[in-house]
């Protein structure tokens, strides 16, 4: 009896399409948040010149970048 391997289905063109259209909403959203954490620590901590606020909003890009590539090469394995 063969067995039924069952490949993982691609995503059809409009699933690729809403993915593409919801990445920058991530991303904003993500660099939002960071931001956000980097004033609360200023304003806690009161750190000199904003460094806080800009450290973290950084460290927000990076992770939103990686986030991005990362996405974007799952779903071109999948097809």
């Amino acid at each position: 009896m063969p067995e039924n391997n069952k490949l993982p289905k691609k995503p059809s063109v409009a699933s690729k399409w809403l993915i593409f259209t919801s990445i920058p909403f991530q991303m904003g959203a993500t660099i939002y948040v960071f931001f956000r954490i980097g004033g609360w620590l200023d304003k806690k901590y009161l750190i000199y010149d904003d460094w806080g606020t800009k450290s973290v909003t950084l460290l927000g890009i990076f992770l939103a970048m990686y986030q991005v590539i990362s996405q974007v090469n799952k779903l071109n394995k999948n097809g």
